[in-house]
């Protein structure tokens, strides 16, 4: 079957899943390297928790970097030239109520504009944080990309289970960093 020919049957559907983009806007100061987190307000998903700035794609026509660009607009206000825009990691995530989605992170150190809530009905809180000292209370998929981010991850699972809150919990951390073909370099050549 190719991918102009209609599914037939009675197979399995093809795995489907929405794609969303997260903000890591990364800035230097005295005491380190901190990132911008946003605590989600109002009726949305896991209000009162933190994240970073992100957003789902708005179609087919809009690419992952022009998406993060447009969230990052919307949400925070500040303008990034897709130039300034680094690929961080992949997570592909599964949340406590079973639907999966992949998220990729991206770094952003050079900006417009000062960080501002600018959509105060679904944020009401922004606060920069060092990645060592992330606050508590923070969505555990937002946790896993960031810790994953901070290992040098390119690649991360994090599959919850039913029983998991959808906010971070040490003890039920599902991380799992997929190793980059250099982690493997090493093993195939003993040099």
């Amino acid at each position: 079957m190719t991918a102009a020919e209609p599914r037939t049957g009675s197979g399995p559907e093809r795995h489907r899943e929405p794609l969303d983009v997260h903000l890591i806007l990364t800035r230097e100061t005295a005491g380190g390297s901190e990132v911008l987190l946003s605590r989600r307000a109002g009726p949305v998903y896991a209000a009162g928790l933190w994240h970073l700035p992100s957003g789902h794609l708005d179609g087919p026509h809009e690419d992952v970097v022009t998406a993060l660009v447009r969230e990052a607009r919307e949400e925070t206000g500040v303008v990034i030239d897709p130039a300034d825009v680094r690929a961080a990691v992949t997570v592909h995530h599964r949340g406590p109520g079973g639907r999966s989605r992949t998220g990729f992170f991206f770094e952003v150190r050079r900006w417009r504009g000062e960080p501002r809530i600018a959509e105060p009905a679904v944020c009401d809180a922004m606060r920069w944080a060092r990645l060592d000292g992330l606050p508590a209370g923070m969505v555990a998929y937002c946790r896993a990309g960031l810790d994953a981010y901070a290992a040098g991850a390119r690649l991360a699972v994090h599959f919850q289970q039913p029983e998991d809150g959808i906010g971070y919990d040490p003890a039920t951390d599902r991380l799992r960093v997929v190793p980059g073909v250099d982690a493997g370099a090493a093993q195939r050549d003993p040099r």
